[in-house]
C-alpha cells in the first residue's frame, strides 16, 4: 500500500514519519511514493535530543516494502522528484511533486500493482501556482480513473465521504464555491450520490446502508416557506432512490440531522451516513467532532483512496509536533477497504 508523500513544506512527511515509527506494526507493507531526501528529513524533525535516528530505506519497487525491517521507512524514490521545499512556505515546485506523487500511485493502483493509496495532504495554492489543473485529491484522482478506463469524467462519479467513530457524512458536491454548490443540487445530481452511496456502504457494512438526506435550506425549507429545493429537487430525488430498493429517508432540518445520525455509546445513530448537500455542510460536523480521528474515502473510484482529515498545517510544519492520528486511521480503513472479502 502506498502512502504519498504530501505538500513537502507541510506536515504530510513528518507524520508519516511519526506512523513508522511509533506504529511500525501497523505499517507493514506500506511504504512512501515520494522522494527520499524529503522524508529524511522529516525523520530528523521527529527525531529529539539523544534518540536514535529514524532510518530510511530506499525501495526499487512497491513489493519491496514487505522485507524493510520495522522502524524504518520505505520509500519508491519517484523519478525527476525535487527536493523539500522550505517549511511552510507554498511552492509550485512542492505542489508539483506532490501531484506527481499521487498521480504515480493512483496508476499503480489501477494497474493493480498495490492494494490501496493513502494521501498526505496537499496545498491548493501551491498545486495552483504548479500549474495543477485540480482543486484537490479527489478530483485529480477522478481524472486518473477516467483516463485509465477511457472514459470521460462525467462517466467516473466520484463522491467525497469523511468518516470517524461516531458519523459518517457523503457531499453532493465538492471544492466549488457556494453559489456553484447550491447549482450543483440537481434531482441527478442528489440521485447519483445516493447511488454511490448505498453501493460503497453496503460494500464496506455488508448490508444496505441507512441513509439520512439533509436539506439544502434552514428547516429543510419549512414547507417551501424558505426555499423550494427540497420539495422540487431532493425530496423527489430521495423518492426515486427508495423506488431502486435504497434506504433513503429525508430531506430532514440540516441543524439537527448530524445529531441524530452520530453514534455514540448511550445511543446509536438513526442513519449510517448522511448525504450533505454542500462541502462545509457535511464537513463542519464530522470535523468538529475531532479532525485526530477523522478519514477522507473517495467513493466511486476502481480502487481503493484514504486521507487524514486535516490540511497541510503550514503553521507547525517541522517542529515534529504534527499529530499522525489521522493518517493511521486513513491506513487503517485502506486496509479494511483492500482487505479480501470473506467467502
Amino acid at each position: 500500500m502506498a502512502i504519498t508523500q504530501g505538500d513537502s513544506a507541510g506536515i504530510g512527511p513528518e507524520i508519516i514519519a511519526k506512523a513508522f515509527r511509533d506504529h511500525a506494526s501497523e505499517l507493514q507493507g506500506c511504504f512512501v511514493a515520494g522522494d527520499v531526501a524529503t522524508l529524511r528529513r522529516a525523520a530528523q524533525a521527529i527525531t529529539g535530543p539523544g534518540q536514535a535516528h529514524l532510518p530510511v530505506a530506499v525501495i526499487a519497487a512497491p513489493q519491496d516494502a514487505w522485507t524493510v525491517p520495522p522502524r524504518c521507512i520505505p520509500v519508491l524514490q519517484l523519478p525527476d522528484m525535487p527536493p523539500p521545499a522550505p517549511w511552510g512556505q507554498v511552492s509550485a515546485q512542492a505542489g508539483a511533486a506532490a501531484a506527481y506523487s499521487v498521480q504515480w500511485a493512483a496508476r499503480a493502483a489501477l494497474r493493480g500493482e498495490i492494494a490501496a493509496l493513502v494521501t498526505a495532504p496537499l496545498h491548493k495554492e501551491a498545486l495552483h501556482a504548479a500549474g495543477v489543473d485540480y482543486p484537490g485529491h479527489t478530483e485529480l484522482l477522478q481524472a486518473e480513473a477516467a483516463a485509465h478506463a477511457g472514459v470521460g469524467l462525467a462517466q467516473m462519479p466520484v463522491r467525497m465521504m469523511l468518516a470517524n467513530h461516531e458519523l459518517r457524512t457523503v457531499l453532493v458536491s465538492i471544492h466549488v464555491s457556494l453559489r456553484q454548490a447550491i447549482e450543483a443540487v440537481t434531482f441527478d445530481n442528489v440521485l447519483q450520490t445516493l447511488r454511490i452511496t448505498h453501493d460503497a456502504l453496503t460494500r464496506m457494512l455488508g448490508r444496505a446502508p441507512r441513509i439520512g438526506v439533509a436539506g439544502l435550506n434552514p428547516h429543510a425549507g419549512e414547507g417551501g416557506l424558505f426555499g423550494q429545493e427540497e420539495l422540487t429537487i431532493i425530496a423527489p430525488a430521495v423518492a426515486a432512490a427508495r423506488a431502486e430498493q435504497i434506504d433513503a429517508q429525508g430531506p430532514f432540518a440540516p441543524d439537527t440531522i448530524f445529531m441524530r445520525a452520530r453514534d455514540v455509546d448511550a445511543r446509536a445513530g438513526e442513519f449510517d451516513v448522511v448525504l450533505a448537500m454542500y462541502h462545509d455542510q457535511g464537513l463542519i460536523p464530522v470535523k468538529y467532532l475531532g479532525v485526530e480521528q477523522g478519514v477522507n474515502v473517495t467513493l466511486g473510484l476502481p480502487l481503493v483512496r484514504t486521507s487524514p482529515d486535516h490540511g497541510t498545517a503550514f503553521d507547525i510544519a517541522g517542529q515534529g509536533v504534527a499529530d499522525a492520528s489521522s493518517l493511521l486511521e486513513a491506513v487503517r480503513m485502506a486496509q479494511r477497504l483492500s482487505a479480501p472479502e470473506q467467502g
